[in-house]
Formats: C-alpha cells, structure tokens, sequence
C-alpha cells in the first residue's frame, strides 16, 4: 500500500512540477520547478530499485543540467527581449508543430503501452545480471550491471550523446557571444 501511495506521490509531483515548468511565466520559477520534477524523478527511480540511476538523475540533472540553464538565463537576459509581442501562443509559428509534436509523441507512447507488457509478475523481484568472466560465473550489482552495458553493448550511442553535448555547448558559447556583441553596439 505505502509503494502505491508513494508512487502516486511522486508521479503527480513530477506531472504537477512540470506543467509549472512550462507555464510558468518567470523563467526563474520555471527552473526551480524543473529541479522539483527532476527530484521527484529521482523518487520513482528508487521506487523502481534503480538507486544508481536515481543518484545520477540527482548529480546530472538536478546539479549540473540545471545550473547550466540557469547560467543560460543570467547571459541571455530574457526580460530584455520581447518573444511574444502579446500575440496568444495559438497564433505562433510554432504552434502547429508543437500540436503535430505533441500527438507523434503521444502515438508513441499508447503504441508502447500496448505493445510492451508493462506489468510483471507479481512480489517477483529482478534477478541481478550474471556474467561469465575466466570461467567464473558471478553476480553483478545494479552499478556494475549498468556500467557493463553502457561500455560493452551501448558504447556508440553513449559516445554519440557525448557528441551532441559538446555541440549544444559550443552553440550556446556562440549564442552568448552574439548576443553580448549585439549588446555592445
């Protein structure tokens, strides 16, 4: 009973915390909120026994991710700039892709649903993943179970997210800079 009330919990949490983060009218509120759903994330994924995760979900997410937006928030100056011109979001450009977005990813979210079985046995808990190594079989934790994944099975797409990040990290360094030369003249 008390996983249950735990998990409603965390789950409205996370849904309440984000639609504050997308609404929010302050860009500052909006982050903190942010923080609130990344913690609450956090709190399913130990639900779910996943304690590595959620402590990377707290360091990566939460610390990192989150001081890199608000030192993105601080350059850019949002006050300074005008976005909407007092035009309804409706009326935007964006709006229509955002609705084609929205219900793409709703498709594949009720394709997953029922195509995957989401509910397992009942009182069964996960067996820890064995490995074969010099002939000696042996039990890996949770840690050791995802580092051998994400550096045997999973090394490209990992090597390519660290791509796409350092990308987004030379874009926002160029972003700031024109912005700051704009601000100059």
């Amino acid at each position: 009973m008390i996983p249950q009330a735990l998990f409603f919990y965390f789950a409205g949490m996370t849904i309440l915390s984000a639609i504050v983060a997308i609404a929010a009218p302050n860009l500052v509120f909006s982050a903190l909120s942010l923080l609130v759903t990344f913690i609450h994330i956090a709190g399913l994924y130990i639900l779910l026994h996943a304690e590595f995760v959620a402590a990377v979900q707290i360091i990566v997410y939460a610390g990192a991710i989150l001081v890199l937006y608000l030192f993105v928030l601080m350059l850019f100056n949002p006050k300074s700039e005008s976005v909407g011109h007092g035009v309804p979001f409706y009326l935007h450009q964006q709006f229509p892709v955002a609705i084609f977005l929205g219900l793409v990813l709703f498709g594949l979210m009720t394709l997953a649903v029922f195509r995957t079985e989401i509910l397992g046995q009942k009182n069964v808990m996960p067996t820890a993943v064995t490995t074969v190594a010099r002939g000696v079989r042996q039990s890996l934790g949770n840690t050791q179970a995802i580092g051998n994944a994400l550096y045997t099975d999973f090394i490209f797409p990992f090597e390519i997210a660290s791509l796409i990040l350092l990308v987004g990290l030379i874009g926002a360094i160029l972003l700031a800079g024109r912005h700051l030369e704009r601000k100059k003249q």
